[in-house]
Formats: C-alpha cells, sequence, structure tokens
C-alpha cells in the first residue's frame, strides 16, 4: 500500500534483535539518510526496537556518539544484576536512558513505528505502536534468562526475538510496499557471552580491575571450567548459546515465509552478545553495508519534485507579493 498522493513506493526499516550487535543499525541508518533514503515505517525487535525508538523520535546522532564513548566498564555499571526474572533487571539502565531522552507519543511522529514484543502469559506476538515510545522499546528488550520481563500494559512482555526476530512481516502490515530487513541473528551459532571485558586503551591498573572484577562475575554464575579448557560450560556461555540458537532457527523460518527485498547482514562474527562497549565497529560496518547496496538503495528513494513550468512559478511569487494575477482583460 503507498500512500495515497505519491506514488513512490512506502519504504520499510526491520530492525532484528541480535543484543550488541544491534549498534550495526545505527551505522545502517545514518547511511541510508545520507543517501536521502528516509523510512517511512521503522520496525524493531529487541535492540532494533531501542535504536528505531530513538531514531525515529530524531535522537539518533546524540544517541550514537554516546554508545560509541562506553566502555565495558560503563557498561557493566548500568546492568543492575538480579535473580527475579532474570540475571539483569535493566531498570539502571532504562531509567538512565529515559533520563537523557526525549520520551515522544508514536502517534505524534513524523515516521509510522512499532516494537515487537512477546506476551509471557500466551506466548503472543505483540505490536505496539500506541503511547510513549521508549517504554514500548523496553517491552522489546527482555532477553529470557538475561533480561526480567517487562509489565506493560497490565501484562509481562519477554524479547520479541522469541516470536519475530527480524519484524518484515509487521513492516509490510504496517503499509510498507518495499522492506529493507536486517538480520543480526546470521553466523551467531557458537558466539558467546562477551569476547573481553577491556576498555578502550585502559590503563594498566584499569585493564586489571575491569578484567578482576568481570571474571569474579563469570566466576560466581559459572557451572564449572570454560569449554576451552575442557571443563563444562559457563552459565553466560549457556545462555548466549542457547539465545543465538532459538534466534537462528526462528529467523531462518519466519524470513523464509515472508522474505524481505533487502536484507543487510552485518559482518560481526566475532561480536558476543555483551559486545557494547563496540559500538564503534558495528556502526562502521553498518555503513559499509549501506554503501556495499547503494546502487539498489538509491533507486528507492523518493523522486524529486517535478519542476513547475515558469510562468506558473512566476504567478505563484506575483501572489505572494500581494500582485493581482496577470491575464487577458
Amino acid at each position: 500500500m503507498s500512500d495515497a498522493l505519491s506514488t513512490d513506493p512506502v519504504v520499510g526499516l526491520a530492525l532484528g534483535s541480535g543484543s550488541a550487535r544491534g549498534w550495526a543499525h545505527i551505522g545502517i541508518i545514518q547511511g541510508l539518510e545520507a543517501m536521502g533514503l528516509r523510512p517511512q515505517v521503522v520496525v524493531g525487535t529487541s535492540i532494533g526496537a531501542l535504536v528505531g525508538a530513538v531514531y525515529v523520535s530524531g535522537q539518533l546522532d546524540a544517541f550514537a556518539e554516546w554508545v560509541q564513548t562506553l566502555t565495558s566498564r560503563e557498561v557493566f555499571r548500568f546492568l543492575d544484576f538480579s535473580f527475579t526474572g532474570g540475571v539483569v533487571k535493566g531498570e539502571t539502565l532504562f531509567s538512565f536512558f529515559e533520563s537523557q531522552h526525549r520520551n515522544p507519543d508514536i502517534s505524534s511522529l513524523a515516521q509510522r513505528y512499532a516494537s515487537v514484543a512477546t506476551e509471557m502469559s500466551s506466548g503472543r506476538e505483540i505490536w505496539i505502536n500506541k503511547g510513549p515510545i521508549l517504554p514500548a522499546a523496553r517491552a522489546s528488550c527482555a532477553l529470557p534468562g538475561l533480561f526480567s520481563p517487562v509489565q506493560f500494559d497490565g501484562q509481562w512482555m519477554l524479547d520479541g526475538g522469541l516470536v519475530n526476530p527480524v519484524p518484515v512481516s509487521t513492516c509490510r502490515a504496517m503499509g510498507a510496499d518495499l522492506v529493507i530487513a536486517v538480520n543480526l541473528n546470521a553466523q551467531l551459532v557458537g558466539r558467546h557471552f562477551s569476547r573481553a571485558a577491556e576498555p578502550a586503551e585502559p590503563s594498566p591498573d584499569e585493564r586489571a580491575r575491569d578484567r578482576g572484577w568481570w571474571d569474579r562475575v563469570r566466576d560466581y554464575m559459572s557451572s564449572g571450567g570454560s569449554d576451552e579448557e575442557g571443563g563444562s560450560p559457563r552459565f553466560f556461555d549457556v545462555i548466549a548459546s542457547s539465545v543465538n540458537i532459538m534466534q537462528d532457527r526462528i529467523t531462518r523460518s519466519r524470513m523464509a515465509g515472508d522474505p524481505p527485498d533487502l536484507t543487510l547482514v552485518p559482518e560481526l562474527r566475532d561480536f558476543a552478545l555483551m559486545d557494547f562497549h563496540r559500538a564503534k565497529e558495528a556502526i562502521a560496518e553498518g555503513r559499509r553495508l549501506v554503501e556495499q547496496h547503494q546502487d539498489l538503495l538509491r533507486r528507492w528513494r523518493p523522486a524529486p519534485p517535478a519542476e513547475k513550468p515558469a510562468e506558473d512559478a512566476a504567478a505563484e511569487a506575483r501572489t505572494r507579493k500581494g500582485d493581482p494575477p496577470q491575464g487577458d482583460t
């Protein structure tokens, strides 16, 4: 379905789930905007819901600057560890986020937006496209076993990646003729919780403190030695591997039944689930992907407005000045 007053196709952007790999969404959106292609429909699952919310509310550039300053110490400082419904409650992170960002109502936005969540009691796929945008995004971000469920509109919500990791179908239902899908769930099997816990360019003392803190957390939650050492897998690695396998299989199934017009797959093979401190790499990869597909994407840009005949332009100019129209007397 296209806009009634335009022959241009309605372009939708389906931003997939994938935890820290989701920073690639930022680079993809920035690349699309730089070439003059602004999707009219933006739908996100999990980290895609969060980045999409920031984008459609006009705050993406400032957000991109902030995430690129994050170190591993700052990331884990935001993780309020808990054992109620998940390892991480997420309240500290999202409270900080809401204090730093506007929270407009979705209905007031120029672009159509929805987040995808999973209703815990029924397993239903829920599309949230009304109300304040940040709670809508937060409801989509609750990875089982890692982030605690979120209460939204009287119901407990789990991560949208459980039912629709790359929400192509939602984009089409919201009126998109062409859908660009960002699939973060390829190349995942075998990826673990965190590749490293070191800030960018730390001092020796800072590096030692970071490793010591993170190792204590990992050891506390571990069921034995690491798999590299021949022992049983660690707790966090079990969670990460399980989530990766699940999302990979669901993504393959959903996208086979409802394929997008273009699929962008960031090459982030060594990105682990919680590598949020590596935003600069992921953003650069997102921009690279857009450049790689620029020939196709440029064809989807809105057509420039047709130039009006010179006499029509002159008549409009006289009207603006208050002069009477010229013609036969």
